[in-house]
């Protein structure tokens, strides 16, 4: 480890620390304010839509009606994005003559974009026209993000809201207008230029052959990639226009646009945290919130960074000299530091973007992105997810301290009921079934094996985070494991499919049953939820149920392989 690589980790959360405010006090004014932002331009835009799709704006539903709307707009979306897949071969733009994506793999993939998972079975620039990455992909990019962010103002709303019985939560379609409209499109905008700028391409040229200077001939893909590279890291995609994605240098050329994406993974996830503050009139509760993440996302990139400068062990003690820490699978214009921190942030926010391979990490390198995602993606988490996913451990939080005080649980002054945790618990539980079951199902069929290109423990983890990733909705993968096969392809979209929204079902019951219930104020006896020890009784309900959970299928997988790679065992 380096100084220059701690200063490089440190301005990157200072920059993002500087963005919590100002974007989470944007969001609010967009979705609880009396007056949007950017209304000459995109008030007519949004009235436009709302009124074409028959929604009165002013007119709120109650979360069965919210969450219904939720599964019918994305099962529509599953369809058509399916459809553009296996005629994209009889739409325009389409320059190199693609024909149609198998049926297994589009449906897998028009679910994993649809979920916000962007987990993605085939090289992008041998698989999709043009059309189908900016028609089918990029626009799941929009909008499954907006559907995210509009779920955790739902869910916020069903928190901070004090009208005694009150049923709604809020609209949905006036929620994923707004967001696309107010906030993901004019942040896009900007970034694609400052993205080109820096040497991302943006074009709809058929693929270039090229002489090498050896004399060789090479094809250089082309594509509007700039487009799609901004949407991609602000609405934690991570979908990439490239199979290598932020590894490709027309998708990540610089070290300067390499910042940019990652702080762009984190932006709208921090912001929102000072969003819901504002929304529970009582900021330090969205401080609270934001400073839970911090911590655990520093305990990450700390590890991360420690455990790839230190290089592989399975070469210590040998005539190998690794001066740079394990480079292998990195960009050296990126380095060990950067390629850690990119690890950490990409897996803590639900985006999946990678700019190196987290298969080349050390053991416990490779440890950090798998913990990350097991943690429920609640350090800072998918836009608008991880502010739902860290609100569900607060409720656990305040039921524990409630036990330990003796008092009835209560989070801004309403109490939490047996209803509340029920509905937690559910949500708590999907999340390891979903990841171990078909781990432990994958690692003894041979279906499941048939594809590993690794023996062992190392195998074990690259099956462990295949399903880590597609239930976490976070699209990353260790790429030893070739997951385009009949069996990954189906069970891996029922994961998504089910990480996503047999998740986001309970935490709106949650939403439904809390919005209408008297608040009482606080008293001598009220656990304090604004304060340093709820921050740190917080993380530590996060780590514990993450670590009962997970830590045996972890010490299989990736702890046993640090071992044996230090006895110089290596499968």
């Amino acid at each position: 480890m380096t100084l220059n690589g701690w200063i490089q980790i440190i301005i990157y959360f200072l920059i993002v620390l500087a963005v919590v405010k100002p974007l989470g006090v944007y969001i609010h004014r967009v979705f609880e304010g009396d007056r949007q932002p950017l209304r000459r331009v995109m008030g007519p835009i949004e009235k436009f839509i709302l009124r074409l799709c028959g929604v009165e704006p002013k007119k709120e539903q109650n979360w069965v009606a919210y969450t219904i709307s939720l599964l019918v707009f994305t099962a529509i979306g599953v369809v058509v994005t399916y459809a553009i897949q296996r005629f994209q071969h009889l739409l325009p733009l389409n320059p190199q003559g693609f024909g149609p994506v198998e049926p297994v793999l589009a449906f897998n993939t028009a679910v994993s974009f649809a979920t916000n998972t962007n987990w993605q079975a085939y090289p992008g620039e041998t698989t999709m026209s043009y059309l189908t990455q900016m028609a089918g992909l990029a626009w799941h990019n929009f909008v499954s993000a907006a559907a995210g962010v509009a779920v955790a103002l739902a869910v916020a709303r069903g928190l901070t809201r004090r009208t005694v019985g009150g049923k709604t939560v809020g609209n949905f379609w006036v929620d994923l207008v707004r967001c696309t409209l107010y906030v993901l499109l004019p942040l896009c905008i900007v970034f694609t230029l400052v993205l080109v700028s820096q040497g991302v391409i943006q074009n709809f040229s058929a693929y270039q052959e090229v002489t090498t200077l050896e004399g060789a001939t090479q094809t250089i893909a082309m594509g509007p990639v700039a487009s799609q590279e901004a949407i991609k890291e602000l609405g934690t995609n991570g979908g990439g226009f490239f199979n290598a994605n932020s590894a490709h240098p027309y998708e990540n050329p610089t070290p300067f646009s390499n910042l940019i994406e990652m702080v762009l993974i984190f932006a709208i996830g921090a912001g929102l945290t000072y969003t819901f503050g504002r929304m529970a009139k009582d900021q330090k509760q969205g401080w609270v919130l934001f400073t839970a993440m911090s911590l655990l996302f520093a305990a990450g990139a700390g590890t991360a960074y420690w455990a790839e400068s230190g290089g592989n062990p399975a070469v210590h003690g040998l005539e190998a000299s690794q001066p740079l820490g394990n480079m292998e699978g990195k960009e050296t214009r990126f380095g060990v530091a950067n390629s850690a921190l990119f690890a950490t942030v990409t897996t803590d926010a639900s985006c999946g973007a990678v700019n190196s391979m987290h298969d080349s990490f050390t053991p416990l390198g490779g440890l950090v992105p798998l913990v990350n995602i097991q943690l429920g993606e609640v350090i800072f988490g998918g836009v608008g997810a991880g502010l739902y996913g860290i609100l569900v451990f607060v409720i656990l939080t305040v039921f524990i301290a409630g036990l330990m005080v003796g008092r009835t649980p209560e989070y801004l002054g309403k109490k939490i009921e047996a209803r509340e945790m029920k509905l937690a618990m559910l949500y708590v539980l999907i999340f390891p079934v979903l990841i171990l079951g078909l781990s432990a199902w994958s690692s003894v069929a041979g279906h499941g094996t048939l594809s590993l290109n690794n023996a062992g423990p190392h195998g074990l983890s690259e099956i462990l985070y295949a399903y880590t990733s597609g239930a976490g909705n976070n699209g990353s993968a260790f790429a030893g494991l070739n997951a385009n096969t009949r069996w990954y392809n189906i069970t891996l979209a029922l994961v998504m499919l089910a990480g996503r929204f047999l998740m986001i079902v309970p935490i709106m019951g949650i939403a439904g049953a809390m919005v209408g219930k008297k608040c009482v104020q606080a008293g001598p006896g009220t656990f304090p939820t604004d304060g340093g020890l709820f921050v740190g009784l917080l993380i530590a309900v996060v780590v514990i149920v993450g670590a009962l959970t997970f830590f045996p299928a972890l010490s299989l997988g990736p702890i046993v392989e640090h071992f044996l790679a230090l006895k110089g065992e290596v499968f």
